[in-house]
């Protein structure tokens, strides 16, 4: 058994990692400041006498007794972080610098959710590790690319410095149960409209194009990555390397919950990557061949059945 920290626990993904450390016999104690997390996310761990939740923001120090920590808080939507997208920075970049320093005072292994958006508006298709990335410093969704670039800068020279166990995950569009209804991606988007009856909003032609991958088959990623030795810090892609437009998942979306919606259009936002694609080559090879399992299809299934709940309980 480990004591496990896990930063944004109560969000969408954070909430899956600690439901299956809880079940793989770990304490978890789940940090989270709600900003877009909820208890009822966790409600169901409540009652495990492994489980903790505190709430507290990740910009200020935390002393706790860990073993190992995974770093998730940051909001993750465009209309979430680029709501207060000074706090989107110092979320990244103070809560990265105050985790690292917990795991240095107790020699913890830490783990840094990142994210595909380093990558940029990609000149390289599909993205492998070793490209640096097409970012504009200066744009509206700069405070969540560069923060979490800064984190990772942070991370490796901690690593370098303080011979600190790190393990980065670049996480590529994951969707599933527990996302919040509103917070504009693609996937929720689609499925709260198609279920409304209301009209799905395409940007641009909806010729761009994402790779969706189901939270359980990210969280397994990281599970396997933390496991890993000392050797294999990362950067690593995880995501589902199937690649479909936007356009294609809001038909498959209208398809699944039998909508009557109607596709209209809307300008492209600004920077708004064209593609994105993740080379999985080294998770296949570092992470026991790991690769993701459930199809669009089957996912998209499991969270409109999610997303129709909230609905009808009125908690949309």
């Amino acid at each position: 058994m480990k004591r496990i920290l896990v930063t944004g626990g109560a969000g969408f993904v954070g909430s899956h990692l600690c439901e299956r450390l809880i079940e793989a016999g770990h304490e978890v104690l789940c940090v989270d400041n709600y900003y877009t997390g909820s208890r009822r996310n966790v409600a169901h761990l409540l009652p495990n006498p492994n489980f903790e939740l505190m709430r507290h923001d990740v910009t200020f120090p935390l002393f706790a007794e860990v073993d190992e920590i995974y770093n998730l808080a940051c909001p993750a939507s465009p209309i979430h972080y680029q709501f207060d997208p000074v706090q989107t920075t110092k979320t990244s970049v103070h809560g990265a610098i105050n985790m690292l320093g917990l795991a240095k005072r107790r020699k913890a292994k830490i783990f840094q959710a990142s994210t595909s958006e380093v990558y940029g508006d990609p000149t390289i298709h599909p993205q492998v590790e070793e490209y640096w990335g097409n970012v504009n410093p200066i744009g509206i969704r700069s405070c969540y690319d560069e923060g979490k670039r800064c984190a990772e800068t942070l991370f490796f020279d901690y690593h370098r410095q303080h011979k600190l166990q790190i393990k980065v995950a670049r996480i590529f569009n994951t969707y599933g149960p527990r996302m919040h209804p509103n917070d504009g991606r693609v996937v929720s988007n689609f499925i709260m409209q198609a279920l409304r009856g209301e009209p799905i909003t395409l940007y641009g032609e909806g010729l761009q194009t994402r790779s969706f991958c189901y939270v359980d088959d990210l969280v397994e990623g990281f599970i396997r990555l933390m496991a890993t030795g000392d050797e294999v810090t990362g950067p690593i892609n995880l995501g589902n390397p199937g690649e479909f437009t936007i356009k294609a998942l809001a038909e498959m979306v209208v398809a699944q919950t039998g909508s009557a919606s109607k596709i209209t259009y809307q300008p492209l936002p600004s920077d708004d990557p064209k593609q994105r694609q993740p080379d999985i080559s080294k998770a296949r090879a570092l992470l026991d061949d790991w690769q993701p399992t459930i199809a669009l299809e089957q996912g998209l299934a499991r969270t409109i059945v999610y997303f129709d709940g909230l609905l009808k309980s009125g908690l949309a």
